[in-house]
């Protein structure tokens, strides 16, 4: 485990959907009815409670789907947290002009939207480095600038950065901006 900006964020490896904080949040796909990687994961243990309110966000707010970069928040059902944070990230390559700046918004909606809500902790996965195939070196450098910023902004106390593995974690260290 390794912290920065006076201990508000903290980079770790372990498993998103046992995190303990206010919010996770979901690196989603537009429907917002689950798939695969972390957004399964987080549907598959938070429960039914997630879709069902997944499906009213759709039919209420977003009949077409979330668009990249913006967050909307649910429930968590079974989960430890208490909700969960759903962002869409940029697919590597679709929009090489403006991915860096969607990925950077993934993160900072999402903790906006977080502090709009009183939440104090928030844990994120890498968003986009999986099946949106975001090179992880890229990604870590772009999402931690975000974060940085965020953090500095809206002065949540506690920001998680939860990776997969030993791997991940240290190409994050690698080329992250704090």
């Amino acid at each position: 485990m390794h912290t920065f900006l006076d201990g508000r964020v903290v980079i770790k490896v372990g498993d998103l959907t046992h995190e303990d904080a206010d919010a996770i949040v979901n690196a989603a796909n537009s429907t917002l009815l689950g798939g695969g990687g972390v957004d399964g994961a987080i549907h598959d243990a938070g429960g039914p409670e997630i879709l069902k309110e997944c499906k009213e966000i759709r039919r209420t707010q977003y009949p077409d789907g979330l668009p990249t970069g913006q967050a909307v928040i649910t429930r968590a059902g079974h989960l430890p947290a208490k909700y969960v944070i759903h962002t869409v990230g940029p697919i590597y390559g679709r929009d090489p002009a403006n991915q860096s700046e969607l990925l950077a918004a993934c993160y900072e909606n999402a903790i906006k939207l977080a502090c709009e809500n009183s939440l104090r902790s928030i844990a994120f996965p890498s968003i986009s480095t999986g099946a949106y195939s975001y090179p992880r070196d890229e990604a870590a450098a772009v999402s931690s600038a975000a974060v940085r910023d965020a953090v500095e902004k809206t002065g949540i106390a506690d920001v998680r950065l939860v990776f997969h593995s030993e791997n991940d974690l240290q190409v994050f260290l690698d080329n992250h901006q704090f």
